[in-house]
C-alpha cells in the first residue's frame, strides 16, 4: 500500500470513531439530565463492546470469504489480516479491517436514541454483541464482502446507506416498539443541554468526512468529491430544517438545525462515491424536508422512537439510497435516463429494512424472555433517573437530576 493512502486512512478511521464520542454528547443533551450519564455510556461502551467482537469474529463474519449471505471464520482473531496489504490484496487488509471496525462501533450505538430512559444497560451490553453478530455482519457482508449477494446484484452504497443507517433505523422500530413508551412522556421532553446537542452535531459532522471521504479507501479525487458533496449536504439540510421550522413555529431551533444537519449527512452517505456537487445539495434538499416531515408525523404511529432515530436514520438512509440511483452520474443514474441501478437499491433497501426489523425484534424479545435480563428498567429506577439507578453517578451534582 501507499504510505500516503494508510495514512489517510487511519486518519479517516480516528475521525470516524471520534463520531461516537460525538453522537454521546447529541444524544446525551436531548434527554432528561438524570438520563444524561447512562445515554452517554451507550455510545462509550459501543467503543469497548464491538472493538472486541470485532477483533475476534465480527470482522470474519463480515468480509471472510466470499459467500451471498454471510464470511467465514478466516480472520477469527485477525489471523491472516496483514498491515503490509493493500485493497488490491483482498480484504485481508488491517488497514480496511480497522476502518471497518468504526463502522460497526457507531451503528449500534444509533440505535439507542430510540431506548433512551428506559432500557436496562446489563441487557443493552449483551444485546451490543448478539446484534453485531447476527445483524450487522451479515448485511455489512452483503453490501461490502466479496461474494455478497446485494453486491453481485450491481446496489450502489459507497459507506454505508443501508449498513448503517437504515439498518440502525429498522432496529430502533422493533427496539422502542417492544420496550414500550416511556411513563409519563406524551411527545417526549425537553432537551436538557442544547449545547451538548449543538456541539455533538459539530463533531459528526467533522468525523463524518471520515466516514464518507475515507470510504474510497485512497487519498485521490473520489475522497476529494466526497469530502465535498458530504459538506454540501449537510448544510443544506441544516438550513432546510431552519427554514422550515421557521414556517411552522415562528422560530429557528437549534436543536432543528443540528438534526437537519445530520439528516443531511445520513442521505449523502451512500451517494457520497456516486454523486456530483450539484446532486449532494439536491440529496441534502431532500433529506431535510422529508427528515423533517417524518419527525413531525412519528408519533401518530404509536411508538416512542424517542430520539428519532428512524425518522433522522431510517428516513433519511432510505432516502439517501433511491437519490444515490437518481443522481450518480457517469451514466448510471435515472438523471442520465437509466433505472437499472435505482431497482437495486430498491431491492437493498427492501431487504435490509425487512432483515433488521425481525432479526432485531427476535433478539430483544428473548433477551426479555431470559430470567434476570430483561428489557424494561425498574419503574422506581425510571422515577429516579438512570444515572443513579444503574451507574450510581449524578451528570449535574449540583441541581440534582432534573
Amino acid at each position: 500500500m501507499d504510505s500516503g493512502n494508510i495514512a489517510w486512512m487511519l486518519m479517516a478511521s480516528a475521525l470516524v470513531l471520534f463520531m461516537t464520542p460525538g453522537l454521546a454528547f447529541f444524544y446525551g443533551g436531548l434527554v432528561r439530565g438524570k438520563n444524561a450519564i447512562n445515554m452517554i455510556m451507550y455510545s462509550f461502551t459501543a467503543m469497548g463492546v464491538v472493538s472486541v467482537v470485532w477483533l475476534l469474529w465480527g470482522y470474519s463474519l463480515a468480509f471472510g470469504g466470499d459467500g451471498s449471505f454471510i464470511g467465514n471464520f478466516d480472520y477469527l482473531g485477525f489471523q491472516n489480516v496483514d498491515p503490509d496489504i493493500g485493497p488490491d490484496g483482498g480484504y485481508n487488509s488491517m488497514t480496511i479491517a480497522v476502518f471497518q471496525m468504526m463502522f460497526a462501533i457507531i451503528t449500534p450505538a444509533l440505535i439507542t436514541g430510540a431506548i433512551a430512559e428506559r432500557f436496562k444497560f446489563k441487557t443493552y451490553l449483551i444485546f451490543l454483541v448478539i446484534w453485531i453478530t447476527v445483524v450487522y455482519a451479515p448485511i455489512a457482508h452483503w453490501v461490502w464482502g466479496d461474494g455478497g449477494w446485494v453486491l453481485e446484484m450491481g446496489a450502489a452504497d459507497f459507506a454505508g446507506g443501508t449498513v448503517v443507517h437504515i439498518n440502525a433505523g429498522m432496529a430502533a422500530i422493533a427496539a422502542a416498539w417492544l420496550v414500550g413508551k416511556r411513563r409519563g412522556v406524551d411527545r417526549g421532553v425537553e432537551p436538557h443541554n442544547v449545547p451538548f446537542v449543538i456541539l455533538g452535531a459539530g463533531i459528526l459532522w467533522f468525523g463524518w468526512f471520515g466516514f464518507n471521504a475515507g470510504s474510497g479507501l485512497a487519498a485521490d479525487g473520489v475522497a476529494v468529491n466526497a469530502f465535498l458533496v458530504t459538506n454540501v449536504a449537510a448544510g443544506v439540510a441544516a438550513l432546510t430544517w431552519v427554514v422550515l421550522s421557521y414556517l411552522q413555529t415562528g422560530k429557528m431551533s437549534a436543536v432543528g438545525a443540528a438534526t437537519g444537519a445530520v439528516a443531511g449527512l445520513v442521505a449523502i452517505t451512500p451517494a457520497a462515491g456516486s454523486v456530483g456537487p450539484m446532486g449532494g445539495l439536491a440529496v441534502g434538499f431532500g433529506a431535510g424536508i422529508l427528515t423533517y416531515i417524518a419527525v413531525l408525523y412519528r408519533h401518530k404511529f404509536g411508538f416512542d422512537d424517542a430520539l428519532e432515530v428512524f425518522a433522522v436514520h431510517g428516513i433519511g438512509g432510505i432516502w439517501g439510497a433511491l437519490a444515490t440511483a437518481i443522481f450518480a452520474v457517469g451514466g448510471v443514474g435515472v438523471i442520465d435516463g437509466e433505472f437499472e441501478l435505482l431497482g437495486d437499491n430498491f431491492v437493498a433497501v427492501v431487504a435490509t429494512m425487512g432483515y433488521s426489523f425481525i432479526a432485531t425484534l427476535v433478539i430483544l424479545k428473548i433477551l426479555d424472555l431470559v430470567p434476570g435480563l430483561g428489557l424494561r428498567a425498574e419503574e422506581s429506577d425510571e422515577s429516579t433517573g438512570l444515572d443513579i439507578s444503574h451507574h450510581g453517578e449524578r451528570a449535574y451534582v449540583s441541581d440534582g437530576a432534573d
